[in-house]
Order: structure tokens, then C-alpha cells, then sequence
């Protein structure tokens, strides 16, 4: 059971961002620091990605664990309420991601996806993993 009426809930849902989220900034911030500059958010490219280098051909998406449907994370909790609404949703969101990728890939561009969780965790091993995803050929 929710423990907060519908009114507020609709607020706190209202309130949540899909462009400059906490771990989106997190990437970004990181990222420049290493050196990597980058666009945002490129309309032209599938599921506008958070992070565009256009001339690597790569893009980075930050994606939160229970909007994507992060596998095995403990995050990623769907809600128990109105999940004749909440299902769809989500694996909707999970088949437009894999499709967003696949259109990516079949374009020429690397895809690195970096998890909400990855981010809160060791900011060392993300820093790494993106540098080597940047500098691989």
C-alpha cells in the first residue's frame, strides 16, 4: 500500500526528469573532466541519446534502473500498484531502448549504456569504463 495519497504521488511523479537527472550530471561532469567533450541530447539520433560524440561515433545513455529495467539490479522494482499500468510501461520502455540501439548500431555508432547504480557506486570503475569505450577503435 502507498503510503501517501494519489495527489501526492502524481507530484512526486510529476517531478521526476528524463534530461539532467543526478547521474546524467554525474557522467557529464565526470566525462569533461577527463578531457571528452560532448553534445546532449541530439534529436536527430534514436532516443536522443545523453551523450553524443559525433566525431568517435559513439553515445553514451544514463539510464535510471527501474525506469529501463535494469537486470539483477535491486533497483529496479516496479511498482506493485496499478500495474496494468506500470507492466506496459516499463516494457515499453525496456523494447524502445533495445530498438534505439539497434537503429544506433546499424548506423555506425558504439552504444555505452551506464546504469543509475553504476554511478552511485565506484566512480573509479565508470571513469574507466567510459574512458576505454572512448578510446577503443
Amino acid at each position: 500500500m502507498d503510503t501517501i495519497s494519489p495527489q501526492q504521488r502524481s507530484g512526486v511523479m510529476r517531478r521526476v526528469r528524463s534530461k539532467n537527472t543526478k547521474p546524467e550530471m554525474t557522467v557529464r561532469r565526470l566525462t569533461h573532466a577527463m578531457g571528452y567533450r560532448y553534445r546532449l541530447h541530439v534529436n536527430s539520433l534514436p532516443g536522443k541519446p545523453d551523450l553524443v560524440f559525433s566525431r568517435r561515433k559513439k553515445v553514451i545513455f544514463v539510464h535510471g534502473c527501474m525506469w529501463h529495467g535494469h537486470e539483477g539490479c535491486s533497483n529496479n522494482r516496479r511498482p506493485s500498484t496499478r500495474t496494468d499500468y506500470w507492466n506496459p510501461k516499463l516494457d515499453g520502455n525496456k523494447s524502445r531502448d533495445n530498438l534505439n540501439v539497434q537503429m544506433l548500431c546499424e548506423a555506425g555508432w558504439q552504444v555505452l549504456i551506464i546504469w543509475e547504480c553504476e554511478v552511485k557506486k565506484d566512480v573509479k570503475a565508470m571513469s574507466k569504463r567510459i574512458s576505454d569505450f572512448l578510446e577503443q577503435s
